[in-house]
Formats: structure tokens, C-alpha cells, sequence
């Protein structure tokens, strides 16, 4: 015979927050992945300056690598680089639903993030400014 089990409200929250809350490590993995995977996205670009704004005209992407960064590439040899700070729906196959206010993407332009198959996006992102990394041999054009 199988007997019930009675849970109170409190004890299935707190089971499922247990369930769903990442270790230590599993944060550690994370985030030494999204370096890997921005690492190859670069190549062997270094950064060469930071700007506040760049010319959406000029920019291919965006691209979204990991949980952190938005990349812009500007004709194969340049690409633009935002640091989200803190974008819980940022992750790569999202798109990004950006608003553009003027002719410049700028630092603090807010953007919102729309996951496949989902018809209402994220919350308000917000823009840091822009890294530019290029290859050594044409870096200063």
C-alpha cells in the first residue's frame, strides 16, 4: 500500500528552489565556459580601445556568447564587444530586440532578449560600452 505524503507549501518551495539553485561549481563551469567560448569567438584579436558608442551601419550581429557578452563584428576584421553585466535571459540562439535612440548604439541603450519560441521578451538589458578587438597585424586602422 502506498502511503501519502503531506507537504506544506513551504516545504515544496523550498524543494524546488533546493532543485533548481547551482552549486558553486556548476557557476565555476559556467563561467569558464562562456570564457572559452568567447575566446574562440575572438580569435586572435586583442583589445585595442573602448568606446561609448559604435555605428550600427557599419556592424554585422549581434552574436551572443555565454551569459555575458554581446558581439558586433565590423567587416571580418574588427569586432565591437559589450560586457552584460547582468542579463538573466542573455544566452546564445536568443535574439535581441534592440532600441536604438538616434544614430548611434550607445552605452546604456537598453535591449531586451526574445528566446526561440517565446512571444514576450525578457526584461529591460542595458548596453556597456563597446571594446573594439582586432588582429595584431591590423590593429591602429
Amino acid at each position: 500500500m502506498i502511503k501519502p505524503i503531506a507537504l506544506t507549501a513551504g516545504a515544496i518551495v523550498a524543494a524546488c528552489l533546493a532543485g533548481c539553485a547551482a552549486t558553486p561549481e556548476q557557476v565555476a563551469e559556467q563561467k569558464a565556459q562562456t570564457q572559452r567560448e568567447f575566446a574562440q569567438t575572438i580569435g586572435n584579436r586583442k583589445p585595442v580601445r573602448t568606446e561609448d558608442c559604435i555605428n550600427p551601419s557599419l556592424i554585422e550581429g549581434p552574436q551572443i556568447v555565454g551569459d555575458k557578452y554581446v558581439v558586433y563584428r565590423e567587416s571580418g576584421r574588427r569586432y565591437w564587444v559589450s560586457e552584460i553585466d547582468h542579463c538573466p535571459a542573455l544566452a546564445p540562439l536568443n535574439s535581441l530586440i534592440v532600441e536604438l535612440h538616434g544614430s548611434q548604439l550607445c552605452r546604456n541603450d537598453q535591449f531586451r532578449v526574445l528566446e526561440p519560441g517565446a512571444s514576450i521578451p525578457s526584461a529591460y538589458c542595458r548596453f556597456n560600452r563597446f571594446t573594439a578587438y582586432e588582429r595584431p597585424d591590423t590593429a591602429g586602422e
